[in-house]
């Protein structure tokens, strides 16, 4: 809408007008956030499963990553594979091989450093689909 206003002048002032109309997202389109807290020197679980378990595993990558940038554990075809693995997470990640088929990508974070701190996203790319999944892993110093 628009609204013209003659000043003394004569010259005319245009004033645009605009309409702000509220955009609504459903829940399939955005990805859910969970918080996990560990302590210093411990483990913690980062949890990861699609809206729907595989009816296989094959055809199936999983990648865990944190800021979006460092690799920290990937799963290809139900096996392991730490090539590109981040040195920072060597020897310290594991998942639960027995539950891929039920939909479980979870890996538990051995070694609890602060640096460890961070969003954590585990991408799962399937044969007609992928998803998404973050983590917000918060770390405490233990308390007596």
């Amino acid at each position: 809408m628009e609204i013209y206003k003659r000043i003394s002048s004569g010259n005319l002032i245009r004033w645009s007008i605009f309409y702000f109309l509220p955009v609504f997202v459903t829940a399939s389109e955005v990805s859910l956030q969970e918080t996990v807290e560990g302590f210093i020197g411990g483990s913690a679980v980062l949890p990861c499963s699609p809206e729907e378990p595989p009816i296989t595993i094959q055809d199936i990558h999983v990648r865990w990553k944190i800021k979006y940038m460092q690799n920290v554990y990937e799963i290809i075809n139900g096996q392991v594979s730490v090539e590109e693995q981040d040195q920072q997470y060597k020897n310290r990640v594991e998942s639960f091989p027995e539950e891929y088929l039920r939909g479980n990508f979870s890996i538990k974070l051995y070694n609890l450093q602060h640096t460890d701190a961070g969003e954590y996203t585990c991408y799962i790319f399937m044969k007609n689909k992928s998803e998404d999944r973050s983590v917000e892993l918060l770390i405490k110093e233990k308390s007596d």
